[in-house]
This record gives structure tokens, sequence and C-alpha cells, in this order.
């Protein structure tokens, strides 16, 4: 019978000491933070023998100054490949293929109302363009449209800027990302043409929310309701709005560092922190009824 090999705090600290000075998108915190970490493994708060409680201590940590929710160690109870980025994607992977390539629902509604609901993620394009595209195509014919993104714990960003393609009529810019160094990076557009019908940029769309919507869920939120394309439905969002990237620390610990933020060109800001504001404001769990009947209430003559 294999022993367990014990835990030790201080390599894990230290390396995520490390990520944080050379990647973390803001200096100054990253300093406070790095001075934070080490002070709590000298104080022995870390000391513990499992490695899920050491993410929760340290994720707790990471958090405690400015809030960033992407700024975190995660637990993974099944080991994970040590090539950077490899946590996540073996995890999304297993996800994508449990939930029809992300697309789990569409459903038709009384009043040519339609449900698309893009969940647990919006998973990297290269995987997801084909099961979204058809799904998209599929509610194009719909009289109105409803996103339901109160599951959606975020995702690509090029994925978002796919689904928006066909959402709108004209090819539009989303957002631009400004990275650590204070350089604008690449910005953000709609594709200039889909692969399928699009649902368009004139009848009546609603996206639900609530407090498990995050990160890129949020910015297909945001982005929609910063151009006036869509009415946002439910519950205020977590309120990430940082792209980060990952790094395995262990064969069951992943550091995700955020290295950029994004900036909207509508409002000048993104959603870090606040989180997205629902236009029409109810329980979550409320949320699909209250927008079936919204839309009802738009296209009766």
């Amino acid at each position: 019978m294999t022993t367990p090999t014990k835990l030790t705090p201080a390599p894990v600290i230290n390396e995520m000491v490390r990520l944080l000075t050379e990647q973390y998108v803001f200096p100054g915190t990253a300093d406070q933070l790095a001075a934070l970490l080490t002070r709590r493994l000298d104080e022995g708060a870390y000391d513990v023998d499992d490695a899920e409680e050491l993410a929760r201590l340290v994720t707790s940590d990471l958090q405690s100054v400015n809030g960033d929710r992407h700024l975190r160690l995660k637990h993974h109870a099944i080991p994970v490949p040590p090539e950077q980025g490899a946590a996540t994607l073996d995890a999304m992977r297993r996800e994508f293929d449990s939930s029809l390539g992300g697309v789990p629902r569409v459903q038709l509604l009384d009043g040519g109302v339609a449900v698309l609901e893009p969940a647990p993620m919006l998973f990297p394009l290269e995987w997801a363009a084909e099961p979204l595209g058809a799904a998209l195509t599929l509610v194009s014919r719909a009289q109105a449209l409803i996103v339901d993104l109160r599951t959606n714990r975020g995702g690509d960003p090029d994925t978002v800027a796919f689904v928006c393609g066909y959402l709108l009529d004209e090819r539009t810019h989303l957002n631009t990302m400004h990275w650590r160094d204070g350089e604008r990076g690449e910005q953000s557009w709609t594709p200039p043409h889909v692969p399928g019908a699009r649902f368009g940029g004139s009848k009546p769309l609603y996206v639900l929310c609530g407090g498990s919507t995050f990160s890129a869920a949020e910015e297909l939120a945001y982005d929609l309701q910063q151009l006036g394309r869509a009415v946002v439905v439910g519950e205020p969002t977590r309120g990430g709005a940082h792209p980060c990237r990952g790094w395995t620390l262990t064969p069951h610990l992943e550091a995700t560092v955020p290295v950029g933020r994004a900036v909207n060109p509508v409002s000048g800001a993104n959603w870090e922190g606040t989180g997205v504001r629902p236009d029409s404001p109810c329980a979550a769990a409320d949320a699909l009824d209250h927008a079936h009947a919204l839309a009802l209430a738009r296209l009766a003559p």
C-alpha cells in the first residue's frame, strides 16, 4: 500500500509568492500579498496536512486585500498534469464532454420565445464553436431569446465574442485588455462572419444572471448590456473581470493569477468587484419566468 506524500506548505507558498510578484496585473497589490503570505507561513498558519484545506486558507488570504476572485489556490481532487494551464484544461474537458459541448439546454417556450443555456462554462472556442454555433443557429428563428447564464462559471473571452457575433448585426468592439506593464493588449471584437444564421441585433434579447454567474459569463452579460442589446434579468453577478492563467504547483494544487484587466469601450470600466447589475432585478430562481413575461409583453401586438 502506497503511503501518501506528506504535504509541505513552504514550497507551495514560495511558488505562489513568486507568481504574484512576477505575474499579477497589479504589482503594488502583489507586493502586499507576497508579504502577507510570507508572514502567515512564518506564523505557522499554513501548517496543515490536507491540500484542500491549504487551498482554502491561501485563497482566503489572497482575496483579503482587493477581493480579486480570480486570484486563487485551487484544489483538484483528481491529479492533474504539471504543464502550465493543464489543470484547468483537464477539468474543463471532462465538463465539456459531459454537457453536450457546453449547451445542455435549448428550449422553445410559449409565444416563440427560445431559451439557450450555455453551461457550465463558455468553453475554449476550438471546442465549443460547433455545438454553440449549432444551438445559436437553431434559436435564430425565435421571436425572442433568453440566454440563461445563472449557472455559468466563465470561460474563454473568444467564445464570448463568438456568441455575441450571433446576437449583433455588425462587427462590434467588445473590450480591450490592459496588461501588468500598463500597455494595452489586444482588442476583442465580434467575428465578421459566423458559421450559421444570426439571431441578429433587433429582436428582444434577455440574459439571466445570478450569484453564480462569473468571469467570462459576466463579460457576455456586461458587453450586451453596455451595448444596449440585452436586458439583464435576475441578481447581481459575482464580480470577476480579470483574465487569469493557471500554474500547477502540486498534482492537486493549481495557482490562478490574473495577468490583465478588461476595459469596456462604452463604460470605460468593467464589472470587477461590483458584478453585473440587472436591469430587471428579481430572485435568480424566478428570472426565467420573469424574462419570459417581459418577452411576451414586448412581442404583444
